[in-house]
């Protein structure tokens, strides 16, 4: 179901030019989490053949996926975590794992949500426990954007580049897509390393 309206809306807002790419973003990094890849391939296709500019594209897609994120994150921040507070209990969430997810996101938030917005399936939802962890509003906006605009950067590549050549881009798309994870990995573990290194200091000290 998720999927035909994905279509639907891809279908009916794209033709909105530059704020149909905007709205679609802005939807796909909030409630209604679809592939950004059927919104900014065939973007960067229209760029390609003169009748869009790629700039004001990747601006556009940047801007929306913002949006998408502030309403997560204050939609978790100023309701979600009011009621877990509340309610939590009741689904064995207790003060005690919020305050633990406070502490996390304040020690390794900028890590998780930039990764987290390169990763499919997890880029719409990581806006979330950073609102719920009330992560710095300044720091969250910042590892966003980036994480956000190089997502669309390669998307945008893609369609510019490949053009209408399905099988290419949805075999790019696979490999790029390992290729990304493989990096987070490996990002992953280097911060990791750096942070049990700087443990083993302050005990020394």
């Amino acid at each position: 179901m998720l999927a035909d309206l994905a279509q639907w809306l891809v279908a009916n807002i794209l033709d909105m030019g530059y704020m149909g790419i905007f709205l679609l973003m802005m939807i796909e990094s909030s409630f209604i989490p679809f592939p950004s890849e059927i919104v900014l391939i065939p973007a960067g296709y229209l760029a390609q053949q003169g009748e869009m500019n790629i700039t004001l594209i990747f601006l556009a897609a940047l801007l929306g996926s913002m949006m998408g994120a502030f309403i997560n994150y204050f939609g978790a921040l100023y309701i979600g975590r009011t009621l877990l507070m509340r309610y939590g209990k009741y689904f064995f969430i207790s003060n005690e794992a919020m305050l633990k997810m406070d502490a996390f996101f304040e020690k390794h938030g900028p890590i998780s949500t930039f990764t987290g917005r390169l990763i499919p399936g997890i880029r719409q939802l990581i806006s979330i426990p950073a609102g719920l962890s009330k992560m710095s509003l300044g720091s969250f906006s910042f590892y966003t954007a980036l994480g956000a605009g190089i997502w669309s950067m390669i998307l945008i590549a893609l369609g510019y580049i490949l053009g209408e050549q399905q099988e290419l881009i949805t075999t790019y798309l696979h490999q790029i897509t390992l290729v990304t994870i493989l990096v987070l990995a490996l990002l992953v573990s280097f911060y990791v390393y750096r942070q049990r290194g700087k443990k083993g200091d302050s005990k020394q000290h």
